[in-house]
């Protein structure tokens, strides 16, 4: 079945965003579901650029940098004053990587979410600080290449779970997206647009500069990542509530590392080592799928 998205279009074409950049397609959905009544807030990152410089735009909406560890709080400082001014139709995005958000922005983004700070943030992943050359940031999986865990020395700890650290925080809505199932991806914004509060959207965002792989692939290698079950699609209501809402394939993780080089000195041994992390993440997120029911009663009855 054909999928259309909405005509209009708040991402000028012509930005600077790497060829084959999935944060880029990220941007231009999200802004497609948010609509023009939208401000975006940005810390230092890949999209501190690709935003474009002053005074040009790559965006047909308001936009406001800020420093690397304050994303969220100056979102919500932007809503804040908005609202005191009797504008209340607005949403404040904030748009950060992985580094400014599991790394440098915890602190603030874990007191926003404390707090049910009325704004949308948006992690978009692409697993390293590539803005800035490559580095390991605590998204970086498992046995990956990069500038900071090079050949032999790469990374030897898993990825840090940062859907379970906002779900612990009980916000009202968190859910995983990938620019390669458009649909689901424009349906969680929404959802996030209709709910009030702190919501979370983490984005898995194929690099290819990054990632090592041609740019025409990053398409392809985001689906990948959700068929293998590395990157599951799904949300979280209130912190109790587990829904997937793709289904994956369950392809061997093989076929999504093979076509990234920063995986390309993984044996055969350490790949399976790596599916057999993939499969035990799979099932404890499905226990919790099946369980959700019975523990969102229990919170609800709790709130009473």
């Amino acid at each position: 079945m054909r999928y259309e998205l909405p005509q209009e279009e708040l991402l000028y074409s012509g930005h600077i965003g790497c060829p084959g950049c999935s944060a880029s397609l990220s941007m231009r959905y999200a802004l497609q579901a948010l609509g023009k009544k939208t401000m975006v807030v940005i810390p230092a990152c890949c999209w501190s650029t690709v935003a474009g410089f002053f005074p040009s735009s790559s965006l047909k909406v308001p936009i406001l940098h800020t420093v690397f560890e304050a994303a969220a709080i100056t979102a919500s400082g932007v809503k804040k004053g908005l609202v005191a001014r009797g504008i209340e139709d607005i949403q404040v995005m904030a748009w950060a990587g992985d580094g400014g958000t599991f790394d440098i922005g915890l602190q603030a983004l874990s007191g926003c979410a404390e707090r049910n700070d009325d704004i949308i943030y948006v992690c978009y992943d692409n697993e390293g600080y590539m803005n800035t050359g490559i580095q390991r940031s605590s998204a970086t999986p498992l046995l990956s290449w990069t500038t900071t865990t090079p050949n032999p020395a790469f990374k030897d700890t898993p990825k840090k779970d940062i859907m379970e650290i906002m779900a612990a925080h009980r916000i009202p809505y968190a859910a995983t997206a990938s620019p390669a199932f458009p649909e689901d991806f424009l349906n969680k914004m929404r959802k996030a647009r209709e709910t009030q509060g702190l919501r979370f959207i983490h984005i898995l965002s194929s690099c290819p500069p990054g990632w090592k792989f041609p740019s025409e692939l990053s398409v392809k290698i985001a689906r990948l990542a959700v068929a293998t079950r590395i990157f599951p699609l799904y949300e979280i209501e209130k912190g109790r509530k587990y829904t997937l809402t793709v289904k994956p394939q369950g392809v061997p993780v093989r076929e999504y590392l093979k076509l990234q080089g920063r995986f390309g000195h993984l044996s055969a041994k350490e790949i399976q080592a790596i599916q057999a992390n993939v499969e035990e993440e799979w099932e404890i997120l499905m226990a919790k799928v099946a369980t959700s029911k019975a523990r969102c009663k229990k919170g609800l009855k709790k709130e009473n």
